[in-house]
């Protein structure tokens, strides 16, 4: 009732606030007619009725059409308008509107509770949302006492019914998660590391609310909000690299920016805006939202965007390439790329409404002829700042003089840049929207950036390249260094020195095995040059080779994986193929020709980079891949090429993108931060370098790891201060573990959380910062920690403790080498119900109470999960075993039963199991058939079972002789019909009633026993 009372009523009532109609679970079950329907029948057919003027007949044949619509991406485009048939009486199809978009009045709006939809899995969300009787949001709410423990629980539910009832997920736009307090909202399909909190409010302010569960609900789910954001915010964007689909829903930030263009587009009193939105955000997307509500507009009447023209310019041809497929894999209508100035200019000047053009800035250089009637012209300017480098922007504006300009920038624009304030901002706005580095890494739409300046004596300070080059080239002939000098000394003639490249390489991959390797993270190498790129491949190669050799590694076999490991990207020079007296010019170019890649090469490279588990680990580069390359994978930079201004912000942006990697084990990595290891100086000289932005704009843009080492000390402090609080000081894990368990049962539950909490948040710290230094004082302290952690959660939960899935690989590997330290590998380990060894807990003579409780708890998480498992083949058929499993361990928590005497009924319990999966072979049929007549019996228990069997063998043969004529036949709907009708015949000829229950339940096992259903 917790749950109800303090997440369930109150988001119910804020929903009443905004205009909601709550329904109850029995209204709305006789308004979907059979619990398998997801849609409210009536609520549709009249609304379909009033805003479309049409008849009974026609609303009932949309209702039909819809009830067997199965894609959420063909729902979304009927919601938005795209949807038209042929009604009784008319010669042509017309156009049908779902919903009324511009007056929400005119919508229905409501929600119901505990919403049950019939399938072989039945399912139960906690709240639904629709719109005219269409289910669009979602909602499961956990009880706000045990957050820590309830978070992951709420998304798998989610999964769970996206899983077992998809019907209720076709017509979707988004789900929400909920404790009464905290709320995050994610796409359909969208796994939880995508699921984020909208924090602002924006138009209206925080304390406008009474509380956050009031605002989050406001700016989601008030009605013409809701409206806005599913008419233009939800995109199927195609990943170019996989081809798989996937859903997005934009963030708060690129809602408000949009809204604020299109608003500012709307009213023509302003004709530009300039909106930073940081590297890694999603800029691209926003361009995209915008361009979708520019050319739609369906929630605002505005005859001034009647039907826009929008021009996409970017300042590279890689990032046009970008931003075209970005457009083309969301859908947007007619994006055309211009190749040629001719072919721009063109287009621009034919007239006509509607076109969306994606070119270059470049196309405009030198361009001063005005194109007429360019007022209707909506302009996107990605990466702004650069435009007006070469008098690019003049030369836009003078061919647009009347056109909108929206500039676009990834990193902040200089206090000194007059040209692009002038260009795309309001006088003294500065931002029409600004969303900056702190904003993203507080939203985790990125993580921080952390650097660390290694062996200042590599770093090179021009003023005294004299010095330095004294200090490296002592050894050289005298000859030879006059020769160096003669060329003119650089700080390139420095940072290319063998000995310091050699050096740098060994460093760099010493910090490599331990920073990225453990994770399957990635790393980005950045020389002076091209000749640079070359020497560190040389040398990087040299040294993973030979450490890979003394692991063991055949000498052929270790050059090979560690050639393998890397890759140069350059660009391609002339002088390559030119032939040279001088050796040492020869080999450079010849190993210039050898390891260059062409488009082709590259882009597999770059693909392969950005996968988890393959090859190449470290690109090495000088030029390309610092700006518009994304690779969640990146962790860290290694810097050693002098940068300054937007070439370092946008470079040491490459490792801020967020990245999960699934594990095998089912656990998931998340990246902590990005880093850059500076071996050339630059961060040394980081807040001159970044002066000359605002200083609000550019703090925080990299943060000393020295931060992160006062993060682990206070970190630290805080989970000792917590252990001591609760008596655990001095004992070993287990008795700590066992203590926490009795404290935690005797009502300090609470206490128990926190200290959870604070155990993974030091735990964590600890991981982020090494290899550090520092981290070692902390590292035993880290292990009983570990060790602790997943006794405790086990005794308390008595469950397998996941926690140690998502420590990085870092700790995992210490605790492997230390795991005979705590005894973890028996008390952790878990066996199958098949495994030879399931039986040794169930010995109880001779066990003291410790142990005899150590293996209860073992059992219970091994038997709750193989019948959990057993429960998603057949619920019929084993959901009584999932039932006893639960009802022992609780009269074990009430005290009501002994460790000794509920290790005996587990026994018997599994015996029980086992002869149940083997009772099939005594009847003589096969499993599935044998699942099917468990179905038939709990349905009609009274019926004689020879006949059930006889009606369940054919039915099997039925289904089995689909699966193997037709194995896609779990998704065709005709031919699931006529299966109906054969099941039907059999029952018939068996005299066997209930037929319509039977062929439901019997069809959702089938689609997943013999179809394999996902």
């Amino acid at each position: 009732m917790s749950e109800y009372r303090l997440a369930e009523k109150p988001v119910l009532n804020v929903l009443m606030a905004l205009g909601w109609q709550v329904l109850s679970p029995d209204i709305a079950l006789a308004m979907r007619e059979e619990e398998n329907r997801v849609i409210l029948k009536p609520v549709l057919v009249e609304a379909l009725r009033a805003l479309n003027g049409i008849g009974a007949g026609d609303a009932q044949a949309i209702y039909n059409d819809l009830a067997t619509l199965s894609d959420n991406e063909e729902w979304q485009r009927k919601l938005r308008g795209g949807y038209s048939r042929r009604l009784t009486g008319e010669n042509r199809d017309r156009p049908i509107s779902l919903i009324d978009f511009k007056k929400p009045g005119r919508n229905r709006f409501h929600v119901t509770r505990q919403f049950r939809v019939a399938a072989q899995r039945p399912r139960v969300p906690d709240l639904v949302l629709f719109v005219n009787g269409i289910p669009l949001v979602v909602i499961e709410a956990k009880s706000p006492l045990k957050t820590t423990a309830k978070a992951e629980e709420a998304f798998e539910q989610i999964k769970q019914y996206e899983r077992d009832i998809p019907r209720l997920f076709f017509p979707n736009a988004f789900n929400l998660v909920t404790d009464g307090m905290a709320t995050l909202y994610g796409a359909t399909g969208a796994s939880s590391q995508f699921y984020t909190p909208w924090p602002d409010a924006w138009p209206r302010h925080r304390d406008e609310f009474s509380d956050d569960l009031a605002k989050d609900l406001w700016c989601l789910c008030e009605p013409s909000r809701l409206l806005d954001l599913l008419a233009h915010f939800v995109v199927f964007e195609i990943d170019p690299e996989t081809g798989r689909k996937i859903k997005k829903v934009c963030r708060y930030q690129q809602f408000r920016a949009v809204n604020k263009a299109v608003e500012r587009a709307a009213e023509g009193k302003h004709r530009k805006g300039l909106i930073w939105h940081t590297q890694g955000s999603g800029k691209s997307l926003t361009m995209v939202f915008l361009a979708l509500k520019l050319k739609t507009h369906l929630t605002l009447d505005a005859p001034t965007l009647a039907n826009p023209n929008i021009l996409v310019l970017t300042d590279r041809i890689d990032l046009d390439d970008q931003i075209s497929k970005t457009f083309l894999a969301c859908g947007l209508p007619n994006p055309t790329q211009c190749g040629s100035v001719a072919a721009l200019r063109e287009a621009v000047s034919r007239g006509g409404n509607g076109q969306i053009l994606l070119s270059t800035i470049f196309k405009f250089a030198g361009s001063k002829d005005p194109i007429p009637n360019s007022a209707n012209w909506i302009v996107l300017v990605d990466e702004c700042h650069r435009t007006q480098e070469k008098d690019l922007g003049a030369y836009l504006q003078a061919t647009l003089p009347d056109a909108h300009f929206y500039g676009f920038t990834g990193t902040p624009i200089k206090s000194t840049d007059k040209d692009t304030y002038a260009r795309f901002g309001v006088v003294g706005e500065g931002y029409l929207d600004k969303y900056g580095i702190d904003d993203a890494v507080r939203d985790g739409a990125t993580v921080p950036i952390l650097y660390e300046g290694r062996k200042t004596d590599w770093a090179i300070n021009e003023a005294e390249i004299d010095i330095l080059f004294d200090r490296w080239f002592v050894d050289l002939p005298d000859d030879k260094r006059e020769e160096l000098k003669r060329k003119g000394l650089t700080l390139a003639t420095i940072a290319k020195h063998p000995e310091r490249i050699r050096l740098i390489a060994m460093d760099i991959w010493e910090h490599f095995k331990t920073v990225c390797q453990p994770d399957g993270f990635k790393a980005q190498i950045v020389a002076v040059d091209r000749e640079a790129v070359i020497l560190y491949r040389s040398a990087l190669s040299a040294v993973i080779a030979a450490d890979l050799e003394r692991g063991g590694s055949e000498a052929e076999d270790a050059q090979a994986k560690a050639d393998a490991m890397i890759a140069c990207i350059y660009s391609k020079s002339q002088e390559d193929n030119k032939p040279s007296e001088n050796p040492e010019v020869a080999a450079l170019r010849a190993e210039l020709e050898a390891h260059y890649l062409d488009d082709a090469a590259e882009k597999d490279v770059k693909k392969r980079f950005k996968g988890f588990g393959q090859q190449p680990s470290l690109l090495i580069v000088c030029d390309k891949l610092l700006t518009g390359f994304d690779a969640p994978i990146e962790h860290v930079m290694y810097l050693d090429k002098p940068l300054k201004e937007h070439n370092l912000l946008q470079a040491i942006a490459r490792t801020n993108r967020t990245c999960a990697i699934k594990l095998a084990n089912g656990g998931e990595i998340e990246k902590p931060n990005g880093r850059i290891v500076d071996y050339i100086g630059v961060t040394a000289h980081l807040d001159e370098a970044l002066q000359s932005y605002r200083s609000e704009d550019v703090e925080n843009a990299m943060r000393d790891i020295a931060v992160l080492r006062n993060d682990l000390k206070e970190a630290y402090a805080r989970y000792r201060a917590q252990k001591r609080a609760m008596g655990l000081e001095g004992m070993d894990e287990k008795a700590a573990a066992y203590a926490a368990a009795k404290l935690a049962a005797g009502g300090q539950e609470d206490d128990w959380f926190d200290l959870q909490r604070l155990t993974r948040t030091f735990i964590k710290v600890y991981g982020d910062l090494s290899p550090d230094p520092a981290i070692l004082e902390f590292t035993a302290e880290v292990k009983w920690a570990s060790a602790f952690l997943r006794l405790a959660t086990q005794a308390i939960s008595k469950d397998e403790s996941l926690d140690h899935r998502s420590y990085s690989g870092k700790i995992r590997e210490m605790l492997e080498r230390h795991v005979h330290v705590t005894g973890l590998s028996t008390t952790i380990r878990l066996r199958n119900i098949t495994d030879p060894n399931f039986a040794d807990d169930f010995a109880t003579e001779g066990k003291a109470e410790p142990e005899l409780q150590e293996a209860f708890v073992r059992k219970s998480a091994e038997l709750r999960r193989v019948t959990r498992e057993l429960v998603d083949k057949n619920p019929a058929q084993y959901g009584r075993f999932s039932e006893r499993v639960l009802e022992i361990i609780r009269r074990f928590e009430e005290g009501q039963l002994a460790a000794a005497d509920g290790l005996r009924e587990f026994e018997e319990l599994t015996g029980d199991i086992e002869a149940e999966q083997d009772a099939h072979a005594e009847l003589g049929m096969d499993e599935n058939a044998f699942s099917i007549l468990r179905i038939i019996e709990a349905i009609v228990p009274d019926t004689d079972h020879a006949t059930l069997q006889d009606a369940a063998i054919a039915i099997g043969a039925v289904y089995s002789d689909a699966a193997a004529t037709q194995p896609a036949f779990a998704h065709m709907e005709a031919y699931l019909r006529s299966l109906r009708q054969q099941v039907r015949r059999i029952l018939t000829e068996h005299g066997i009633g209930e037929t319509k229950v039977i062929r439901e339940k019997v069809e959702e096992f089938a689609i997943h026993g013999y179809g394999g259903a996902a």
